[in-house]
């Protein structure tokens, strides 16, 4: 005969039993308390379209300064191209005690530009038409040249215009800076102060992102390298200070 303590253990046991058994009884058949139980997880419908148009709306509203970041890059680099090719006339000029010359031209939707010695062996200007040096800007650091407008204040060799506009986007032949063998600029004259400044403003090469209306004219976004001196000190400026 079992003794007093094993039965009471077992009815114990008996009662522990049931009342779990009637409280997970309980629990499956009430419903979740977050709205839904296991076999209704998941997204409805409405729910991933409400996900995709708040995408769509963030994505519309990040995309012009995306875009924005994206071409302020890219004329930072062919700003640095502009500035590391003028930099390597000079260095040429200097190095092998001749005249040498940075021109630019447009070839079809291709900006170009020429490193080359001012004379040829005779003693004579190199003709434009002969230059055979061209590459297109901002090749060799990755920026694609038919994004860009390339312009220049100079309406002559080492002279700049003094006539509204200063800066034109239509290169020519006078699209020319050129050092003589000491580095520095023969014959150069940096234009007419504009108030109120008190300064010429010099000589300036300019590379704008082409405006939206008009993909001919520059917009506001401008890079440019600026020849100060006779000495042939450049720097770099943007935006107002291209114009």
């Amino acid at each position: 005969m079992p003794n007093i303590l094993s039965l009471k253990l077992i009815h114990s046991f008996q009662l522990h039993s049931r009342e779990t058994k009637l409280k997970q009884q309980y629990l499956a058949n009430i419903p979740s308390t977050d709205g839904y139980n296991q076999q209704d997880a998941g997204f409805s419908l409405i729910e991933l379209i409400v996900v995709l148009l708040l995408i769509g709306i963030l994505a519309a509203i990040a995309a012009p300064g995306w875009a924005a970041f994206v071409n302020r890059q890219r004329i930072n680099k062919v700003n640095d191209a502009l500035f590391a090719a003028l930099q390597e006339a000079q260095r040429e000029a200097k190095t092998k005690k001749l005249s040498y010359s940075v021109s630019f031209q447009k070839n079809s939707t291709t900006q170009e530009v020429a490193i080359y010695p001012t004379k040829k062996s005779d003693g004579s200007n190199l003709p434009f038409a002969e230059i055979s040096t061209w590459k297109p800007l901002g090749a060799d650091v990755g920026a694609n040249s038919d994004k860009f407008l390339l312009g220049a204040n100079l309406s002559g060799e080492n002279t700049a215009n003094t006539v509204d506009p200063l800066v034109s986007y239509t290169l020519s032949a006078s699209t020319k800076i050129t050092f003589d063998y000491m580095g520095t600029l023969p014959n150069a004259s940096f234009g007419t102060p504009i108030a109120p400044s008190t300064e010429p403003p010099g000589l300036k090469i300019v590379v704008a992102i082409p405006s939206s209306a008009n993909p001919t004219l520059a917009s506001s976004v401008k890079r440019c390298v600026i020849v100060k001196t006779l000495l042939g000190s450049m720097l770099t400026a943007k935006d107002n200070g291209c114009s």
